[in-house]
């Protein structure tokens, strides 16, 4: 055997040692090839994400740029007041001049649109682009957090991708636990800092009767769980708190859980440099005032500012262990900037895996064999060849699916099926093409040199198509979709390695030139 030879034989060997290497489970990787939701059960769930609470964030935080900037140029803060998501009124003061508020808006706000009102207010709107982009951001967002939030709890190959209509798909594969699960997931986490006005009450009507007829439309009530000094539980008050959100969860950069006071547990927070001059900003300026901690529309806690805070704080509240370590997570892996409504739930049972694993292994069994048996039929001994690069072709293809740590699904058996069809079907058109050249009488070799050479062009040329049709089906599909491309685009990936690489290699062993062989098995 020639140097050519054994350095290709040599290649072959290693392919196969390595392939086969990656799909045998040991101790520290029992599930080689990570099995999808449809094979290993677990949770479905498609939501969808509000993006109109980002807008209006947004616009929340633009009037509070605006008053800032205003009091930083020694004008009066004005008043402003927030008519829907994407728009808020600016009222100076009486005798105020609005020219000089126009031109901070001009310099500050570049995303709204500045129009008079009929009683000389000034009201701002959002450009429409900015509120697409919002939208657009906002969902990419969530995509990312909810990620996060699942790849922080150790669920193994999630499927997480945005649909159409603001929605998101999520497929959780074998989850331990699927409602502590889709209960972190559901969670908003919108941390918010807002002042207080006036002070707590029993019930809503309370709170607000409490206030100024003027200052009732600019505050939120919210609940909070009243404490006794031992921190338990006596029952529910109730805050109004502005709704301007001056300083949020985005702001924030770290959440871990500590012990307070009395050694319960407790979620320490540090602030981006961003975050830690805004929040200096509020508490400097609102020395004496509460301010209130509130978290998915319910108040944790409303101390009371004693000086400028700027960089950390801590949130207080009733918490076990299982639920600080929990809220701290989804602090720690962003907020959601909106909420989410759950569209469709589902949970899959474990039994449809094992039974769609059950009918597709005794499908590709049944196919495949009824596959060798045709090939050594009608090939007869080159048929073996085939056969060779067929069981190689499946062990690449299930070898790269580990290495990549692809997720097997349903569809992607039977992508299985079909790509180790078309590695057939490669093997076919090179053992025609000899046939064709062996009929115009030439010589076994130059039969065999001849079929590889004016069939690598067809095969390339098919194999392309589809290979440019499963990027796109990986591109833009989701779930199964996906799944049935990646193991499409692997095994065509092999079937050209196969078809002409080794078939051509087993061809070169059997029927060497120098040994002039004058017939050939096919």
């Amino acid at each position: 055997m020639n140097s050519n030879i054994l350095w290709k034989v040599g290649l072959i060997i290693a392919v196969l040692v390595v392939f086969t290497v990656a799909i045998i489970p040991t101790k520290s990787n029992p599930e080689p090839i990570k099995r999808g939701l449809d094979l290993k059960g677990g949770t479905h769930l498609v939501m969808r994400v509000n993006v109109g609470d980002a807008v209006r964030l947004e616009t929340d935080q633009a009037s509070e740029a605006l008053k800032a900037q205003a009091g930083k140029n020694s004008l009066p803060v004005p008043v402003t007041r927030r008519v829907n998501d994407s728009t808020f009124l600016v009222a100076p003061p009486q005798g105020v001049s609005t020219a000089e508020y126009e031109r901070l808006a001009k310099d500050y706000l570049p995303a709204f649109e500045m129009s008079r009102t009929a009683d000389g207010a000034l009201q701002f709107r959002m450009k429409p682009a900015n509120i697409t982009t919002i939208e657009r951001d906002t969902i990419a967002h969530a995509v990312e957090t909810i990620r996060n939030r699942v790849d922080a709890l150790g669920v193994t190959e999630p499927i997480i991708a945005p649909e159409s209509g603001n929605r998101i798909v999520i497929q959780l594969p074998g989850v331990d636990d699927p409602a502590r699960v889709k209960d972190i997931i559901k969670t908003t986490a919108q941390l918010q800092f807002r002042l207080v006005e006036g002070n707590p009450g029993p019930d809503v009507q309370s709170v607000l009767n409490s206030l100024p007829a003027a200052m009732r439309t600019e505050v939120d009530v919210f609940p909070s769980t009243r404490q006794d000094e031992l921190g338990r539980a006596t029952g529910t008050e109730y805050y109004a708190v502005r709704k301007t959100v001056p300083v949020s969860g985005t702001d924030l950069k770290n959440a871990r859980v500590q012990k307070g006071r009395l050694g319960e547990p407790v979620i320490g927070f540090s602030m981006t440099p961003e975050g830690g001059r805004k929040f200096g900003d509020l508490t400097g300026a609102n020395v004496g005032k509460r301010l209130a901690i509130v978290l998915d529309e319910k108040i944790r806690s409303a101390p009371t500012i004693n000086s400028r805070i700027e960089d950390q704080g801590v949130i207080e509240g009733r918490f076990t262990t299982q639920v600080a370590n929990d809220l701290s997570l989804i602090l720690r892996s962003g907020s959601l900037p909106a909420s989410l409504t759950t569209l469709e739930e589902r949970t899959v049972g474990p039994s449809l895996g094992r039974d769609s694993i059950r009918q597709g292994v005794t499908a590709s069994v049944i196919g495949f064999i009824a596959l060798i048996l045709a090939v050594l039929l009608y090939y007869r001994g080159a048929g073996i060849n085939a056969v060779v690069a067929l069981l190689l072709n499946l062990i690449i293809l299930l070898g790269m699916m580990a290495f990549f740590k692809a997720t097997l699904t349903l569809p992607g058996i039977a992508g299985i099926i079909l790509t180790l069809a078309m590695a057939v079907d490669s093997n076919v058109l090179v053992f025609e093409r000899i046939r064709e050249e062996l009929r115009e009488g030439k010589t076994v070799r130059a039969a065999i040199d001849q079929g590889f050479a004016r069939a690598f062009v067809t095969i390339i040329d098919t194999h392309m198509t589809t290979i440019i049709s499963a990027l796109f089906l990986f591109q833009f599909g989701t779930g199964p979709i996906k799944g049935f491309a990646v193991t499409l685009l692997i095994g065509l990936t092999a079937s050209v390695f196969t078809a002409f690489f080794v078939s051509r290699v087993i061809f070169d062993i059997i029927y060497k030139p120098q040994d002039r062989p004058q017939t050939l098995s096919i």
